[in-house]
């Protein structure tokens, strides 16, 4: 029993988890059969949150989130596609951050030795929420590393949620409203969507750029060199001179 719960088995099963899910994506493909659309008979109401549960295990799993956002605009429109996209993005968060939480964190914090790997566990864990949000908000950092990484810190649950939950819904709308309006491109709400992505995609790198050095701590260093003490003259009461 004491096996089964050591840090580095749960941290094998994640992987081994990861990996069987990465291959049934790659197998079966399920966001090819997201786009295909709905039953009619089935409420509307039903199929959003059938989308929204589908929608998290596959980004769980590693799937893009632009294909998804694309397909739950293709197959509910913009307002409720953004709905299902939102929750599914929600949700799909949660289980990776519960995943990392329980069976990898035991096993990785003790490996945070590098000067980028402690700076970026120390944003984590002291400024969640806005560290959360700032990657929501900008795209450039995976998806799913993005969980898996603030599940290792000491990043809490509500800012980890709270901040999925705000950050993407930007960059969700115009991926959804893209989904919506594909059949026309040359329409604004696409050309407006697709101009949204590519200059926050601009913008992300941009300030990524900007802000590096902000994630690396100062590294003291001595001085390389120590100006020798300056003493002052020494005086005495012998007179000098003649």
């Amino acid at each position: 029993m004491s096996l089964l719960l050591a840090p580095w088995t749960r941290l094998f099963v994640l992987v081994l988890l990861l990996v069987t899910a990465g291959v049934c994506v790659l197998l079966y493909e399920p966001q090819r059969l997201l786009s295909q659309g709905w039953p009619p008979a089935l409420p509307v109401g039903v199929a959003v949150a059938l989308f929204a549960g589908v929608y998290g295990l596959c980004t769980a799993a590693f799937v893009p989130r632009p294909l998804l956002n694309l397909a739950a605009g293709a197959v509910f429109g913009t307002a409720f596609g953004l709905v299902a996209a939102v929750a599914g993005t929600v949700l799909g968060a949660g289980v990776a951050f519960a995943l990392g939480r329980v069976m990898g964190q035991g096993a990785l914090r003790p490996l945070l030795r590098g000067r980028w790997l402690r700076a970026a566990d120390g944003q984590l864990s002291r400024h969640g929420f806005r560290s959360m949000l700032a990657i929501r908000i900008f795209p450039g950092v995976p998806f799913a590393a993005a969980n898996y990484c603030a599940a290792v810190s000491r990043c809490g649950w509500l800012p980890f949620l709270a901040a999925t939950a705000l950050g993407t819904v930007p960059n969700t709308a115009a991926y959804v409203i893209a989904g919506a309006s594909a059949s026309s491109p040359g329409s604004p709400a696409f050309l407006a969507s697709f101009g949204f992505i590519a200059v926050s995609a601009v913008v992300a790198a941009a300030v990524a750029w900007r802000k590096r050095h902000r994630l690396v701590p100062p590294v003291a260093h001595g001085p390389a060199y120590e100006p020798a003490p300056h003493h002052p003259p020494v005086v005495s009461g012998a007179p000098h001179g003649p």
